[in-house]
Parts: C-alpha cells; sequence; structure tokens
C-alpha cells in the first residue's frame, strides 16, 4: 500500500534527508587511493551515531554494517571490506538513516583518483539520469513515467540500466510501495500524487543489464563484469513537483 505523508512528516524526512546528505558529503572526500570501505564503514557509523540518528542498513535483512561499498562490477549493497581501494576504481556508496521514526536512503558514485574516460562518462551519465527522473516525480505522472525517461536517456547514451533491481516508497519503512524500475512505459503503473515520498535510484551498466549475486553474499553485480554506478536521492512529491529531500541545501 502506497502511504501518503502530510507536510508535517515530510518535514521530519527532510531534516534526516539533510543530516544524510552531509554524512555522505564527507564519506565522498575520504574516497581516495589507500583507503579501505571499511575504514569508510567506520566513519558512516561514527557520523550517524554523532547526529543522533540510526543505522537503516546495519541489520535489515541481515546485513552487518552501515554502509554498502560497491566496487567496480558491484551495483549495490556490496559488503565493505579490507582491500584498499585503488586509482582508477569507481566506488558506489550507498547509505541510509533513521530519525525520528522515518528513513532517508541515497547513493552516489565516486571516481578513485583518475580514472578512464569511460568510468568518467558512466558516472556522469547515471548522475543526469537520476536528474532526469526527478523532473518526472510530479502529480499526475506515473512511475512508468519516471522509468521510460531514464531508460531512453541511458540507453541513448549507449549503456543499460539494470532490470532486476529498483527505486521503491520509503517512510516509517526502509522499503515501502510502490517498486520503482529504472525502465517502463509512459503512461504506465501507479499515478503520482501530492505527498508520496519516493526513492528513485538508477543503476547503469556499461555492458550488459544482467546481474548475479557477489560472492560476499549481499552484493549485486554485473555478470559480464562491467563497470556500473549508482545514484539515488530520496524525494517528496509537491503539488508543484519534486522535492529532493537527501540534499544539502
Amino acid at each position: 500500500m502506497i502511504t501518503i505523508k502530510p507536510l508535517e512528516e515530510i518535514e521530519i524526512m527532510a531534516e534526516g534527508g539533510r543530516i544524510l546528505a552531509g554524512i555522505m558529503d564527507e564519506l565522498q572526500k575520504m574516497v581516495k587511493p589507500g583507503i579501505t570501505p571499511k575504514e569508510l564503514d567506520r566513519t558512516a557509523e561514527e557520523l550517524i551515531f554523532k547526529s543522533g540518528a540510526k543505522p537503516a542498513f546495519k541489520g535489515y535483512d541481515g546485513f552487518p554494517t552501515v554502509l554498502c561499498v560497491s566496487v567496480n562490477q558491484v551495483i549495490v549493497h556490496g559488503l565493505p571490506s579490507d582491500l584498499k581501494l585503488k586509482q582508477g576504481d569507481i566506488c558506489s556508496l550507498d547509505l541510509g538513516l533513521k530519525w525520528k521514526g522515518y528513513f532517508a536512503d541515497m547513493a552516489i558514485t565516486v571516481p578513485v583518483g583518475e580514472v578512464s574516460p569511460e568510468a568518467q562518462r558512466l558516472i556522469r551519465v547515471t548522475k543526469k539520469a537520476l536528474k532526469r527522473g526527478i523532473k518526472k516525480v510530479r502529480p499526475g505522472n506515473t512511475i512508468g513515467d519516471i522509468g521510460n525517461t531514464i531508460q531512453r536517456y541511458v540507453e541513448s547514451q549507449g549503456f543499460s540500466v539494470v532490470r532486476d533491481l529498483c527505486g521503491h516508497g520509503i517512510g516509517r519503512e526502509l522499503h515501502e510501495d510502490p517498486q520503482i524500475p529504472n525502465y517502463g512505459q509512459r503512461h504506465k503503473g501507479e499515478k503520482i500524487k501530492e505527498g508520496m515520498v519516493l526513492c528513485l535510484e538508477p543503476m547503469v551498466t556499461v555492458g550488459d543489464w544482467q546481474i548475479k549475486k557477489s560472492k560476499d553474499g549481499y552484493g549485486f553485480e554485473t555478470r559480464d563484469g562491467s563497470l556500473s554506478a549508482h545514484f539515488e536521492h530520496t524525494i517528496a512529491v509537491t503539488k508543484d513537483g519534486s522535492r529532493v529531500l537527501t540534499s544539502l541545501k
């Protein structure tokens, strides 16, 4: 069931979203050759508790850490390891927190030092796909309008959108209805209504869109081993359009 949030609940989620965006900003500054994903995870946990919030992912379906760190071909849900990040890697950070009973969720993909032109373009296209999807978040549009916009843009750039993973509603639960695929048909699916809060999260690959489970038992990675990028924001639907809640502004 899709829940409609009143303005006072959305304002609480915006508070949590700003806290989350601030923490993510600190984490991305730490991403450089030589750091380990476990170090990033420890810092994320310290910053969340320092803020007065609670981590969203730790213990969720048995996930043992606060932060998901997905490197290169790993798309999402990568388990932080002791392996040092190296020059040329790309690193996706996915973090959620709970603030005053409500969840916020976001993800970014960060280059590790100098990366290849292809990796730079993948990150740029995935980030732009999220922006284009957000523009479709307005009353009267449909979930299919969001997915279609993301898919058409990504495929026009020669990349693929992951089909087996999707965005979601969010609120008192980390994952709520509706599911939000990154592909679809215009005017299809649930109607978007004022008061919905949605997580849009394009997951884009250089190669094929098919996925497999990672050896760590938690992550999902590209079946063909190609690079993948991931961006996510928590977005409230207003009468005038979209309001990004996981923003420092």
